[in-house]
């Protein structure tokens, strides 16, 4: 019997392949030294614990959203939380800046998420010059449903299948007596004020809309736009004005 411990062999191509891999890689580098910022967009950086494919730190859905950056366009496609309102506000700015007059169109499908980081990207929406046009695909709910409603009135749109949910704001509350009460305190102030900002884009009164987002409630595509969430329901993208790609 031959004892001797087997090598294992590995064919020429892996290795090649490898370094294929990693020179494919490599994150397209931001300078504004050297030209335009949008044309040469920012790289945004997703961090370790999403995982990074063949050792690199920028990866195909990376790409993807940097592509649609130079057309202007903002994809939420997630639960709302501090890395994608940072994200989300960093690409309003960037796009402001590079023309405050062309529209920006933000893409939703989020089931909601932190109050505190909708907020961050509802500010800039409000903040940056240009008009925001949002689109819900799939669907808005909570947070999610806020920041469609936020958009530029008559360019809020909502593809057919889409679904909306509003409801109030809710959270676990501990901590001591004094605590709780300042707990509570403050989610009354968010309900408020997040009620407050729905009646003014829906139009709706403001009892009505504390009374509807007393527990969830679902909205078709044609209910959402009848609500005032969305301004029209569109079956192609051709009915959606595009600013075309950055110069």
């Amino acid at each position: 019997m031959n004892l001797r411990r087997q090598r294992t062999v590995r064919g020429p191509g892996m290795s090649c392949a490898r370094r294929a891999l990693r020179s494919q890689a490599k994150p397209i580098d931001y300078d504004a030294s050297e030209g335009d910022a949008v044309t040469s967009p920012p790289t945004f950086y997703q961090p370790e614990s999403r995982g990074r494919e063949n050792g690199s730190s920028f990866r195909l859905e990376d790409q993807l959203y940097q592509r649609l950056l130079r057309e202007r366009i903002i994809v939420l496609g997630q639960e709302v939380n501090d890395e994608i309102a940072n994200r989300i506000c960093a690409e309003l700015l960037l796009l402001a800046a590079d023309d405050p007059d062309r529209d920006i169109t933000l893409y939703i499908n989020s089931p909601g998420g932190s109050v505190s980081a909708g907020m961050a990207i509802y500010d800039m929406m409000e903040y940056v010059p240009n008009d925001v046009s949002t689109v819900v695909m799939g669907m808005a709910a909570s947070m999610g449903q806020f920041l469609l409603t936020a958009g530029t009135k008559g360019k809020r749109y909502g593809l057919p299948h889409a679904r909306v949910m509003m409801h109030q704001p809710s959270g676990g509350i501990g901590g001591t007596a004094a605590d709780i009460a300042i707990q509570a305190e403050q989610m009354l102030y968010v309900k408020k004020t997040l009620a407050e900002r729905i009646a003014h884009h829906t139009g709706q009164p403001l009892e009505q809309i504390e009374a509807d987002s007393d527990r969830d409630r679902w909205f078709t595509a044609e209910e959402a736009k009848d609500y005032g969430f969305i301004d029209h329901v569109v079956r192609s993208a051709r009915q959606v004005p595009s600013q075309g790609p950055v110069s």
